[in-house]
């Protein structure tokens, strides 16, 4: 039986400068559907309209026309408290720049997105800010501040600070993007395997067609209409001699 979908799109579109002669349809009728467990890429050349769409599927923007169902629940004639409260409780977001809060140590900016919806911190949310750090080897690092941690510490943060706020999915722009190659593949190792394990959805926007085939699913935009949507390609079997 196929898993519930987290996200649906029906009919985007999204259009700048309404009524202007500058008016422009980025987005033109944009169907798709994502569903828990996914592990998805998003491509595009430059223009393609990815981060309209991105701030689309995050809740930070509305379409013109269409709708966007985010665990099931319509959301484009949402207030903005109602938009907020749903996006906190149901969108992690991961950045190609961490973002963290220089004046406070990892663990505290690991609890922020909890803190934020749940007021001052309990013992029983450290303890879970702490246990998530553990688990990305961070544990030992909790109490250092960013500037003291390397760029690859301070992305596993910021995916930790994600995972906090218990999404049901994960939206990646450029996670990987400010890391040299090694640290990149063991970032992006880091969220494939807590992927595995705690099963929200995740879609990875990105220009890097080699991190693109690493995930199960290609969504490839092209001016503002998906071209390609499906499986990644199998790579080639080598025969030995």
């Amino acid at each position: 039986m196929a898993a519930d979908p987290v996200l649906r799109l029906e009919g985007v579109h999204k259009r700048y400068n309404l009524g202007l002669p500058s008016e422009v349809e980025v987005l033109h009728g944009i169907d798709l559907e994502l569903r828990r467990g996914e592990f998805a890429a998003l491509i595009g050349p430059s223009g393609s309209g990815k981060t309209t769409l991105l701030n689309l599927l995050g809740q930070l923007d509305s379409p013109t026309a269409g709708e966007i169902h985010l665990l099931g629940q319509p959301t484009r004639q949402l207030d903005d408290a109602r938009r907020t409260r749903l996006r906190g409780e149901a969108i992690g977001f991961v950045f190609q720049f961490h973002h963290l809060l220089p004046a406070f140590s990892a663990l505290e900016n690991v609890m922020m997105p909890r803190m934020a919806r749940e007021g001052w911190p309990t013992p029983a949310l450290v303890a879970e800010a702490k246990e998530l750090l553990d688990a990305v080897g961070l544990g030992a690092l909790a109490a250092r501040r960013p500037m003291e941690l390397s760029g690859g510490q301070q992305q596993r943060v910021a995916i930790v600070r994600a995972l906090m706020a218990r999404p049901a999915l994960l939206l990646a722009d450029e996670p990987t993007g400010n890391l040299d190659t090694r640290t990149a593949d063991e970032v992006f190792a880091l969220l494939r395997r807590l992927h595995a394990e705690r099963g929200f959805a995740v879609l990875v926007v990105t220009h890097d067609p080699r991190l693109a085939e690493r995930c199960d699913r290609i969504i490839e935009l092209v001016d503002g209409r998906i071209v390609r949507d499906g499986p990644r390609r199998p790579s080639p079997v080598v025969l030995g001699t």
